[in-house]
């Protein structure tokens, strides 16, 4: 009578497919020391997930970065512009305050 073992083999788009689908955290941290001083502390975080995994998860910075998405330059642009707008108004009318400040101790 013979026995048959079922073997299951796992290739790597398998074993990628289910990190990618789960996702996987890596964490550790790195110290540098000397005479029982630290001087340098390092933490790395690495996930590895695919994007919608990521975005599930709150993870969508790369949506955001200026550097990284032209829409969010756009929007970082248009946020800097209407700053620097407002700014310029304050600045505005605090020199028209200084001003009439000046002109009212003048007369005086």
């Amino acid at each position: 009578m013979a026995i048959e073992h079922q073997m299951q083999s796992s290739t790597i788009v398998d074993v990628l497919e289910k990190i990618l689908d789960k996702g996987v955290v890596i964490a550790g941290d790195i110290t540098v020391g000397i005479a029982d001083i630290e001087l340098l502390t390092i933490k790395i975080r690495l996930i590895v997930c695919s994007v919608d995994k990521a975005k599930e998860i709150g993870m969508d910075w790369w949506e955001t970065d200026p550097y990284l998405n032209s829409k969010a330059a756009d929007n970082n642009t248009k946020a800097l512009e209407e700053e620097n707008e407002k700014l310029n108004k304050r600045l505005e009318l605090l020199e028209k305050h200084l001003n009439s400040n000046r002109l009212n101790t003048a007369t005086n």
